[in-house]
Protein backbone atom coordinates (compact mmCIF):
# COMPACT_ATOMS: atom_id res chain seq x y z
CA UNK A 1 0.00 0.00 0.00
CA UNK A 2 2.69 2.38 0.96
CA UNK A 3 4.35 2.05 -2.41
CA UNK A 4 1.15 2.45 -4.39
CA UNK A 5 0.98 5.74 -2.49
CA UNK A 6 4.57 6.61 -3.12
CA UNK A 7 4.24 5.83 -6.99
CA UNK A 8 0.64 8.03 -7.15
CA UNK A 9 2.36 10.66 -5.52
CA UNK A 10 4.75 11.52 -8.05
CA UNK A 11 1.88 11.84 -10.77
CA UNK A 12 0.02 14.52 -8.26
CA UNK A 13 -2.03 12.57 -7.05
CA UNK A 14 -3.47 13.24 -3.27
CA UNK A 15 -3.80 10.34 -1.03
CA UNK A 16 -5.16 10.80 2.22
CA UNK A 17 -7.12 7.81 3.24
CA UNK A 18 -6.07 4.56 1.53
CA UNK A 19 -8.35 1.38 2.15
CA UNK A 20 -8.33 -1.94 1.27
CA UNK A 21 -10.91 -3.24 -0.83
CA UNK A 22 -10.20 -6.98 -1.31
CA UNK A 23 -6.85 -9.19 -0.04
CA UNK A 24 -7.56 -12.44 -1.93
CA UNK A 25 -5.39 -13.83 -4.92
CA UNK A 26 -4.58 -10.03 -5.30
CA UNK A 27 -4.60 -6.81 -2.77
CA UNK A 28 -6.96 -4.73 -3.88
CA UNK A 29 -6.69 -0.72 -2.57
CA UNK A 30 -8.75 2.47 -3.21
CA UNK A 31 -6.24 5.06 -3.12
CA UNK A 32 -9.01 7.68 -1.50
CA UNK A 33 -10.12 10.39 -2.73
CA UNK A 34 -8.72 9.92 -5.95
CA UNK A 35 -11.09 7.51 -8.03
CA UNK A 36 -7.83 5.17 -8.23
CA UNK A 37 -7.46 1.69 -7.36
CA UNK A 38 -4.32 0.19 -7.42
CA UNK A 39 -4.00 -3.68 -7.78
CA UNK A 40 -1.22 -5.17 -6.06
CA UNK A 41 -0.60 -9.47 -7.55
CA UNK A 42 0.27 -11.47 -4.05
CA UNK A 43 -1.04 -15.20 -4.44
CA UNK A 44 -1.43 -14.78 -8.26
CA UNK A 45 2.66 -14.25 -8.41
CA UNK A 46 3.35 -18.01 -7.28
CA UNK A 47 1.66 -18.72 -10.93
CA UNK A 48 3.56 -15.67 -12.43
CA UNK A 49 6.94 -15.46 -11.60
CA UNK A 50 6.70 -11.97 -13.61
CA UNK A 51 3.84 -10.37 -12.31
CA UNK A 52 4.96 -7.25 -14.60
CA UNK A 53 4.39 -9.20 -17.92
CA UNK A 54 0.49 -10.32 -17.42
CA UNK A 55 -0.02 -6.98 -15.85
CA UNK A 56 1.12 -5.52 -19.40
CA UNK A 57 -1.34 -7.99 -21.01
CA UNK A 58 -4.09 -6.97 -19.23
CA UNK A 59 -3.21 -3.46 -19.42
CA UNK A 60 -3.12 -3.61 -23.41
CA UNK A 61 -6.00 -5.87 -23.63
CA UNK A 62 -8.25 -3.36 -21.90
CA UNK A 63 -6.55 -0.01 -23.49
CA UNK A 64 -8.03 -2.06 -26.74
CA UNK A 65 -11.63 -2.47 -25.59
CA UNK A 66 -12.17 0.54 -23.48
CA UNK A 67 -10.90 2.78 -26.85
CA UNK A 68 -13.79 0.35 -28.97
CA UNK A 69 -16.27 1.32 -26.44
CA UNK A 70 -16.79 -2.05 -24.92
CA UNK A 71 -17.90 -2.41 -21.36
CA UNK A 72 -15.06 -2.78 -19.39
CA UNK A 73 -13.21 -1.10 -16.14
CA UNK A 74 -10.81 1.20 -17.82
CA UNK A 75 -6.97 2.02 -16.77
CA UNK A 76 -6.94 5.04 -14.96
CA UNK A 77 -6.30 8.24 -17.18
CA UNK A 78 -4.16 9.98 -13.87
CA UNK A 79 -1.28 7.83 -14.07
CA UNK A 80 0.42 6.23 -17.31
CA UNK A 81 -1.61 3.27 -18.35
CA UNK A 82 1.36 0.38 -18.03
CA UNK A 83 2.57 -1.75 -14.72
CA UNK A 84 4.75 -0.34 -12.28
CA UNK A 85 7.56 -2.06 -10.49
CA UNK A 86 9.42 -0.96 -7.01
CA UNK A 87 10.92 -2.90 -4.21
CA UNK A 88 10.05 -6.23 -5.76
CA UNK A 89 6.48 -4.88 -6.02
CA UNK A 90 4.22 -4.63 -9.57
CA UNK A 91 0.82 -2.94 -9.85
CA UNK A 92 -1.18 -1.50 -12.07
CA UNK A 93 -3.81 1.50 -11.48
CA UNK A 94 -7.80 0.96 -12.43
CA UNK A 95 -10.36 3.96 -12.72
CA UNK A 96 -12.62 3.11 -8.98
CA UNK A 97 -16.22 2.87 -10.31
CA UNK A 98 -19.29 2.85 -7.99
CA UNK A 99 -21.20 -0.11 -8.08
CA UNK A 100 -23.62 -2.52 -6.41
CA UNK A 101 -21.83 -5.52 -4.92
CA UNK A 102 -25.40 -6.60 -3.68
CA UNK A 103 -26.83 -6.58 -6.95
CA UNK A 104 -27.92 -10.24 -7.90
CA UNK A 105 -26.79 -10.61 -11.66
CA UNK A 106 -29.23 -13.08 -13.94
CA UNK A 107 -27.68 -15.69 -15.95
CA UNK A 108 -28.93 -14.13 -18.86
CA UNK A 109 -27.33 -11.09 -18.72
CA UNK A 110 -24.31 -12.59 -17.91
CA UNK A 111 -24.35 -14.66 -21.16
CA UNK A 112 -25.07 -12.01 -23.26
CA UNK A 113 -22.53 -9.58 -21.81
CA UNK A 114 -20.10 -12.45 -22.49
CA UNK A 115 -21.31 -12.81 -26.23
CA UNK A 116 -20.28 -8.93 -26.48
CA UNK A 117 -17.31 -8.89 -24.45
CA UNK A 118 -16.04 -11.92 -27.05
CA UNK A 119 -17.10 -10.18 -30.32
CA UNK A 120 -14.89 -6.71 -29.23
CA UNK A 121 -12.29 -9.23 -28.48
CA UNK A 122 -12.15 -10.31 -31.65
CA UNK A 123 -10.72 -7.19 -32.94
CA UNK A 124 -7.95 -7.51 -30.41
CA UNK A 125 -4.43 -7.65 -32.91
CA UNK A 126 -1.85 -7.83 -30.22
CA UNK A 127 -0.70 -11.42 -29.18
CA UNK A 128 -1.37 -13.46 -26.12
CA UNK A 129 -0.11 -17.10 -24.61
CA UNK A 130 -1.89 -19.39 -26.27
CA UNK A 131 -4.55 -20.82 -22.85
CA UNK A 132 -1.97 -19.01 -20.38
CA UNK A 133 -3.72 -19.68 -17.32
CA UNK A 134 -4.33 -23.39 -18.12
CA UNK A 135 -0.92 -24.18 -19.57
CA UNK A 136 2.04 -22.24 -18.19
CA UNK A 137 0.62 -20.82 -15.22
CA UNK A 138 -0.41 -24.04 -13.82
CA UNK A 139 2.93 -25.64 -14.32
CA UNK A 140 4.25 -23.13 -12.12
CA UNK A 141 1.88 -23.51 -9.49
CA UNK A 142 2.73 -27.01 -9.66
CA UNK A 143 6.40 -26.56 -9.01
CA UNK A 144 5.47 -24.09 -6.09
CA UNK A 145 3.50 -27.01 -4.62
CA UNK A 146 6.73 -29.50 -5.17
CA UNK A 147 9.13 -27.19 -3.01
CA UNK A 148 6.36 -27.14 0.19
CA UNK A 149 6.37 -30.67 0.41
CA UNK A 150 2.79 -31.00 -0.54
CA UNK A 151 1.49 -34.58 -0.68
CA UNK A 152 3.13 -36.33 -3.11
CA UNK A 153 0.41 -38.74 -4.61
CA UNK A 154 -1.89 -35.78 -4.74
CA UNK A 155 1.21 -33.93 -6.14
CA UNK A 156 1.59 -36.82 -8.60
CA UNK A 157 -1.95 -36.95 -10.02
CA UNK A 158 -1.84 -33.25 -10.59
CA UNK A 159 1.18 -33.65 -12.39
CA UNK A 160 -0.26 -36.06 -14.55
CA UNK A 161 -3.78 -34.74 -15.47
CA UNK A 162 -1.77 -31.45 -16.29
CA UNK A 163 0.53 -33.46 -18.66
CA UNK A 164 -2.25 -35.34 -20.62
CA UNK A 165 -4.68 -31.60 -20.79
CA UNK A 166 -1.07 -29.85 -22.13
CA UNK A 167 -0.77 -31.89 -24.61
CA UNK A 168 -4.48 -32.28 -25.90
CA UNK A 169 -4.54 -28.51 -25.33
CA UNK A 170 -1.47 -27.39 -27.86
CA UNK A 171 -3.49 -29.44 -30.19
CA UNK A 172 -5.83 -27.43 -33.02
CA UNK A 173 -8.88 -27.10 -30.98
CA UNK A 174 -11.63 -24.14 -32.67
CA UNK A 175 -11.18 -21.04 -33.79
CA UNK A 176 -9.01 -19.05 -31.51
CA UNK A 177 -9.40 -15.48 -30.22
CA UNK A 178 -8.39 -13.41 -27.76
CA UNK A 179 -10.12 -14.30 -24.12
CA UNK A 180 -11.09 -12.39 -20.95
CA UNK A 181 -9.55 -15.96 -19.06
CA UNK A 182 -11.46 -15.63 -15.92
CA UNK A 183 -15.36 -15.09 -17.55
CA UNK A 184 -17.11 -15.45 -14.47
CA UNK A 185 -20.05 -13.26 -12.95
CA UNK A 186 -17.59 -12.43 -10.19
CA UNK A 187 -15.68 -10.27 -12.71
CA UNK A 188 -18.76 -8.28 -13.71
CA UNK A 189 -19.70 -4.71 -11.94
CA UNK A 190 -23.53 -3.36 -11.89
CA UNK A 191 -22.50 0.13 -12.20
CA UNK A 192 -25.15 2.88 -13.02
CA UNK A 193 -23.62 2.34 -16.89
CA UNK A 194 -24.96 -1.10 -16.70
CA UNK A 195 -22.52 -3.63 -16.08
CA UNK A 196 -18.76 -4.01 -17.06
CA UNK A 197 -15.71 -6.31 -17.29
CA UNK A 198 -13.01 -6.09 -15.07
CA UNK A 199 -9.82 -8.30 -13.91
CA UNK A 200 -8.40 -9.10 -17.40
CA UNK A 201 -4.89 -10.87 -15.47
CA UNK A 202 -5.47 -13.81 -17.27
CA UNK A 203 -6.38 -12.70 -20.53
CA UNK A 204 -5.26 -15.09 -23.21
CA UNK A 205 -5.71 -16.83 -26.73
CA UNK A 206 -7.77 -19.52 -26.89
CA UNK A 207 -11.38 -20.70 -28.41
CA UNK A 208 -13.93 -19.22 -26.54
CA UNK A 209 -14.94 -22.57 -25.01
CA UNK A 210 -12.44 -21.11 -22.22
CA UNK A 211 -14.55 -18.48 -21.39
CA UNK A 212 -17.26 -20.88 -21.48
CA UNK A 213 -16.04 -23.24 -19.15
CA UNK A 214 -15.12 -20.24 -16.70
CA UNK A 215 -18.79 -19.20 -16.97
CA UNK A 216 -20.25 -22.78 -16.76
CA UNK A 217 -18.28 -23.77 -13.33
CA UNK A 218 -19.70 -20.73 -11.41
CA UNK A 219 -21.54 -21.08 -8.51
CA UNK A 220 -22.85 -17.82 -8.42
CA UNK A 221 -25.39 -18.35 -10.88
CA UNK A 222 -26.67 -21.23 -13.04
CA UNK A 223 -23.85 -21.27 -15.28
CA UNK A 224 -25.18 -23.64 -17.77
CA UNK A 225 -28.16 -21.49 -18.18
CA UNK A 226 -25.85 -18.53 -18.99
CA UNK A 227 -23.98 -20.25 -21.33
CA UNK A 228 -27.24 -20.83 -23.50
CA UNK A 229 -27.83 -17.50 -23.27
CA UNK A 230 -24.49 -16.54 -24.68
CA UNK A 231 -25.64 -18.90 -27.82
CA UNK A 232 -24.03 -21.99 -26.95
CA UNK A 233 -24.88 -25.59 -25.27
CA UNK A 234 -23.47 -26.41 -22.23
CA UNK A 235 -23.62 -29.82 -22.72
CA UNK A 236 -21.55 -29.71 -26.17
CA UNK A 237 -19.26 -32.28 -25.68
CA UNK A 238 -16.52 -30.48 -27.49
CA UNK A 239 -15.91 -28.08 -24.04
CA UNK A 240 -15.21 -30.99 -22.22
CA UNK A 241 -11.68 -30.80 -22.36
CA UNK A 242 -11.64 -27.07 -21.47
CA UNK A 243 -13.87 -28.00 -18.62
CA UNK A 244 -11.42 -30.22 -17.26
CA UNK A 245 -8.58 -27.88 -17.54
CA UNK A 246 -10.52 -25.31 -15.98
CA UNK A 247 -11.07 -27.11 -12.96
CA UNK A 248 -7.81 -28.36 -12.84
CA UNK A 249 -6.85 -24.61 -12.57
CA UNK A 250 -9.33 -23.77 -10.28
CA UNK A 251 -8.20 -26.38 -7.60
CA UNK A 252 -4.39 -25.69 -7.74
CA UNK A 253 -5.20 -21.63 -7.21
CA UNK A 254 -7.25 -22.93 -4.06
CA UNK A 255 -3.84 -24.81 -3.19
CA UNK A 256 -1.84 -22.13 -3.69
CA UNK A 257 -4.30 -19.47 -1.98
CA UNK A 258 -3.77 -21.88 0.99
CA UNK A 259 0.05 -21.12 1.41
CA UNK A 260 -0.61 -17.59 1.67
CA UNK A 261 -3.66 -17.82 4.32
CA UNK A 262 -3.04 -21.04 6.16
CA UNK A 263 -6.51 -20.35 7.52
CA UNK A 264 -7.97 -21.49 4.56
CA UNK A 265 -6.15 -25.01 4.30
CA UNK A 266 -9.91 -26.44 5.02
CA UNK A 267 -11.22 -25.15 2.23
CA UNK A 268 -8.32 -26.48 -0.02
CA UNK A 269 -8.50 -29.42 1.07
CA UNK A 270 -12.38 -29.49 0.19
CA UNK A 271 -11.51 -28.50 -3.18
CA UNK A 272 -8.59 -30.98 -3.97
CA UNK A 273 -10.82 -33.79 -2.75
CA UNK A 274 -13.50 -32.88 -4.54
CA UNK A 275 -11.33 -33.07 -8.20
CA UNK A 276 -9.92 -35.85 -7.03
CA UNK A 277 -13.72 -37.40 -6.77
CA UNK A 278 -14.49 -35.87 -10.36
CA UNK A 279 -11.22 -37.59 -11.89
CA UNK A 280 -11.79 -40.93 -11.09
Amino acid sequence: MAVAVSIAGEYGIRVTDPVVLRDSFNLRVWLRPAPIVARIPTVTTLGRPRPAEALAREVAVVSHLHEAGAPVVPVSDLLPAKPFERDGVAMSFWTYVEHDPDRRLEPAEVGRALAELHDALRGYPGELPHLGPALEETAHLLDVLAGTGFDAEALAELRAAHGRLSEELRRPYGAVQALHGDAHPGNLLATGEGLLWTDFEETCSGPVGWDLACLRRSRLLDGGEAVRAYGADPEDPAYRLVAEARSLQGTLWQLAKSLRFPEYARQADTALAGWRAATR
